[in-house]
């Protein structure tokens, strides 16, 4: 029987007309995925499964809520302690004691930090990052390599023309109503290139005020790597901040820097740390954290109860079952999943990104089409899958075993629409809009 998806696209007909493009993120445009085929909307989710609005079940092999939710949906321990939370009262004049629970519980997890702010989104949390390494060193400009969010402090980096930032920027993010007075704050650098962040003290002696980057996404950091920018770092009076909004709990309890044992003075924690509800962490040392103390940084909704409350169950089950060891076996399976059902079709593919965060492509030029084709045939088998998948602790041995007979068909439908020239005829709708390219 023919999936049904009219409520669906009738509501994404809505929301163009009521939202500047449709969505609030980009990353869950329907565009990116399989355009006039992918549900877009949902009406429930539990465990690692989804209903649309025309009350199809998925099952979601996918983004997992762009990865915020790493237990996977619903999860019964961080939901019963949320409803508890609201019971007894999210807000009130008071603060909430949760706050300090939670600030101790991360303290514990990285000995080297001993402060913590909070918001409630990785976004907004690293602007609050940059803020505050830019008032203790009192300096405007930020080196940074990575994706870190939508807010003036990075999007100015699309401000300065250089055709050297090519290969740096973001294709397609225009930075207007970016002040212009912010050209040349934000100077990029690539990850694993010292050499590229070395030009750039050189260039700018005694201005750069932060270094901001993930210690990993992708890619494990070359050897040596961390180490020199934590060296460069100290040598030269700059804050260095860690974003970890992506890459934390993934591969271990806490954030990945603990891996290769590099102190930051400032990381930022999001997505994982709170399984969907919106929670952002702020974490340094005090000797630097203080400095937020001399600009203003005050919001009525980070006093909230709700996030530092999953925050605090979210964090104590990674602890107690060991969640990023699951993580990593179900992504090795994934991983593999694709390289075995390529090989068996000749299909060429790359394999990228951490067990956890695991990516691949079509190496074509009609690459983009024949991932649209694989996002529109899983769809049919009423799977959501892309060219992500984004592991959490629900995806179970059952879900991994349909994944795989499902792409052992799919690449076997594709390289026959490969051989027979007739791609373009089997594909239901428009190609898919090829997404962010990631500055690392």
């Amino acid at each position: 029987m023919k999936r049904k998806i009219k409520n669906s696209l009738n509501m994404q007909k809505r929301a163009k007309k009521r939202i500047p493009g449709g969505t609030q993120l980009l990353s869950k445009r329907s565009e990116m995925f399989a355009p006039n085929q992918w549900p877009g909307y949902f009406s429930s989710a539990s465990g690692v499964y989804v209903y649309d609005l025309d009350n199809n079940k998925y099952l979601d092999m996918s983004i997992m809520g762009i990865g915020a939710n790493v237990l996977g949906y619903c999860d019964p321990d961080v939901d019963q302690a949320v409803e508890e939370c609201i019971k007894k009262g999210n807000s009130s004049s008071l603060n909430c004691a949760e706050e300090i629970i939670l600030a101790d519980l991360m303290t514990e997890l990285h000995p080297w930090s001993s402060m913590v702010r909070y918001s409630r989104s990785g976004g907004e949390a690293m602007a609050l990052a940059v803020r505050i390494g830019r008032a203790f060193s009192k300096r405007d400009r930020v080196a940074f390599c990575g994706y870190h969010g939508w807010h003036d402090w990075y999007l100015a980096a699309n401000l300065n023309s250089s055709s050297e930032l090519e290969d740096h920027l973001l294709p397609g993010l225009e930075p207007n109503g970016v002040p212009k007075g912010l050209e040349g704050t934000a100077l990029a650098f690539k990850y694993n290139d010292i050499d590229s962040l070395k030009k750039l003290l050189e260039k700018y002696p005694d201005e750069i005020g932060a270094i901001v980057m993930e210690p990993l996404r992708s890619e494990f950091p070359k050897e040596g790597f961390l180490e020199e920018i934590r060296e460069l770092a100290d040598q030269n009076q700059i804050v260095l901040i860690f974003d970890e909004i992506t890459a934390a709990f993934r591969i271990n309890n806490g954030g990945a820097h603990l891996k290769f044992k590099i102190e930051p003075d400032i990381a930022v924690f999001a997505k994982a740390i709170s399984n969907g509800y919106p929670m952002s962490v702020i974490l340094g040392k005090e000797s630097v954290m203080q400095a937020a103390q001399s600009t203003f940084i005050s919001s009525t909704y980070w006093t909230e109860r709700i996030g530092p409350t999953a925050a605090i169950a979210t964090i104590e089950k990674f602890i107690e079952k060991d969640v990023s060891s699951h993580l990593d076996k179900i992504g090795n399976q994934v991983q593999g999943i694709w390289s075995e059902c390529a090989a068996k079709h000749d299909l060429d593919i790359h394999v990228s990104g951490l067990p956890a965060l695991s990516h691949f492509s079509f190496n074509y030029p009609d690459g983009q089409a024949m991932m649209t084709l694989f996002v529109q045939l899983m769809l049919e088998r009423n799977i959501l899958a892309s060219n992500r998948f984004y592991a959490s602790y629900a995806h179970n041995q059952k879900n991994v075993d349909e994944y795989k007979d499902a792409c052992n068909d799919v690449f076997l439908q594709i390289r026959e629409a490969i051989q027979k020239g007739k791609l373009d005829q089997v594909l239901s709708g428009p190609i898919a809009q090829s997404g962010f390219k990631r500055l690392n």
